[in-house]
């Protein structure tokens, strides 16, 4: 086997910041743990992108570096995610079409449901599932379940209503808190009145505060697969989930499901009731398995490409036009969004 170096092509955040952030962070310290990360694309013979970000410096990237092997980690879709949006699944497929050499599915239902809204599958593919950093979220200091009084968590980088706030603010209002507690950690579009909010927290201070908890709650909608629930597994928090997404595949028998939030209190006291029998089924791939396979799918490409069995996309000209078009729409719609956002926002400020 033919050793190479891959970089990824990512505006990485330091401190808390969305679940994508977090694991490409995770991937980056394993490669280099490894020995096969290079800082910079020109050094790499594999090229990681993720998404829809960073799309202008992909394309510049490829027109540099034509025979780099580019290999896209698709989200999504972001129409059944976001409620909206369709077009940036719609710049996703292109750019996934006409740039990339192979593709990486977060879960089956994100592969499936790509393809119902018309993404053309790859000559390469392959679904890996998301790991935190084991140094991080893991069942050291863990604490010991009270089934006297039991301790709910749920976490949001995001204040989309689609996060699953809907449920939160049922809880909020209807479970019963002299048998329970819970905990918000991270940015809410709502004021809670008995869950306990906390604004968001650095990586080692999150898995701490998970660590003190029982049961991790997961109310959003359609998401491919959430890396906070991944982490709250890895903390031994069976979960409690809506039974949308990717959220199936990765509780598995670890939890229970729901479908409203009237059920989501029903699924809370079945595990509740039955606490070691859900925590003893969390069964997750770690960081190094995940970051072997992401490894390992590159070799495959980049083997065939040495053998000549596997030539290198080569972007056509109006293909890439195409793409640069509707990017140009999304953004003008995002200025537009962020235009009324402001307007309403003002509004409020000199109402009585």
């Amino acid at each position: 086997m033919n050793t190479f170096k891959m970089h990824i092509l990512y505006k990485f955040v330091g401190g808390p910041w969305g679940g994508g952030n977090q694991f490409l962070k995770a991937l980056r310290d394993y490669f280099r743990k490894i020995g096969v990360y290079s800082e910079s694309p020109e050094e790499a013979q594999v090229i990681l992108f993720n998404s829809h970000h960073c799309l202008d410096e992909v394309f510049r990237a490829k027109k540099k570096y034509p025979n780099k092997i580019l290999i896209h980690r698709v989200d999504g879709p972001i129409f059944y995610a976001r409620g909206r949006d369709r077009i940036i699944d719609e710049i996703i497929f292109q750019f996934n079409n006409l740039f990339a050499d192979g593709t990486i599915f977060q879960s089956n239902w994100s592969r499936e449901k790509n393809y119902e809204l018309g993404m053309r599958k790859s000559s390469y593919e392959t679904i890996i599932m998301n790991a935190p950093d084991s140094n991080i979220f893991n069942r050291e200091g863990k604490g010991q379940f009270n089934s006297k009084k039991v301790k709910l968590i749920a976490t949001s980088w995001s204040a989309n209503i689609r996060k699953g706030f809907d449920v939160y603010q049922y809880l909020d209002q209807s479970l019963d808190f002299t048998r329970y507690e819970m905990t918000f950690v991270g940015n809410s579009p709502i004021n809670f009145k008995n869950i306990k909010w906390r604004k968001p927290v650095p990586s080692r201070e999150l898995a701490k505060i998970l660590k003190q908890h029982d049961i991790y709650v997961i109310a959003s909608r359609n998401e491919a697969c959430p890396n906070a629930l991944i982490e709250a597994l890895h903390c031994g928090l069976p979960a409690v989930a809506r039974s949308t997404g990717a959220h199936p595949e990765i509780v598995a028998r670890a939890g229970e499901f729901f479908e409203n939030a009237v059920e989501a209190i029903d699924a809370i006291e079945k595990v509740s009731q039955n606490y070691e029998h859900y925590q003893g089924r969390i069964d997750l791939p770690t960081l190094d398995e995940v970051g072997q396979k992401y490894y390992e799918f590159a070799q495959t490409i980049y083997e065939d490409y040495l053998d000549n069995n596997y030539q290198v996309k080569q972007a056509s000209f109006f293909g890439s036009i195409g793409i640069r078009i509707k990017t140009i729409r999304w953004k003008g719609l995002n200025e537009l969004r962020a235009k009324i956002r402001g307007i309403r926002g003002k509004g409020k400020k000199v109402l009585p």
